[in-house]
């Protein structure tokens, strides 16, 4: 999860969340929006970190969850009313498409080249070499966030998904 703010200190590594999945996961083929769901069912099931629900949807303009509601042209508080509703991921996704935008397998192409090399070599590089500081790790530990995600969270990082 990409946070505009420090973890707390008694934050614990790794990061285990049963049913929370991975940001590589694709629905539909875009990358993230899975994982946003998940945490909207663990916060919903009081099973997600304290300092992550202060972090959910639009609570910091550059988090993922925000970027990924803007990206679709949804609100964050009627998706979360929609994800608590019911239904699979698909159908969720295919709601979100009909209350806000669906994008072009281009357009899908560029949001999911973006986010799996956010951190790498661009403006958020200084916020992952602060999360992996923050977890006692040096900066060319990985390259991206959704490594540092995996890897915070007991995941095996991705190999090669910068392209470096």
């Amino acid at each position: 999860m990409w946070l505009d703010h420090t973890m707390s200190a008694t934050h614990s590594h790794p990061t285990i969340i049963p049913g929370l999945r991975s940001p590589y996961e694709p629905t539909g083929g875009i990358v993230y929006f899975a994982r946003m769901l998940d945490k909207i069912r663990l916060h919903a099931q009081g099973l997600l970190p304290d300092e992550w629900v202060n972090a959910l949807g639009f609570a910091y303009p550059t988090s993922f969850d925000s970027r990924c509601c803007r990206f679709l042209a949804i609100d964050y508080n009627a998706l979360r009313e929609r994800v608590l509703a019911g239904g699979d991921d698909d159908e969720i996704l295919e709601w979100a498409f009909t209350q806000g935008r669906r994008p072009s397998e281009e357009e899908i192409e560029i949001w999911n080249a973006f986010m799996t090399k956010r951190g790498w070599r661009d403006a958020g590089t200084a916020k992952l070499h602060e999360r992996l500081a923050e977890i006692g790790l040096p900066p060319d530990t990985v390259s991206t966030m959704f490594e540092f995600i995996d890897l915070d969270e007991g995941r095996a990082p991705k190999s090669g998904a910068t392209g470096s």
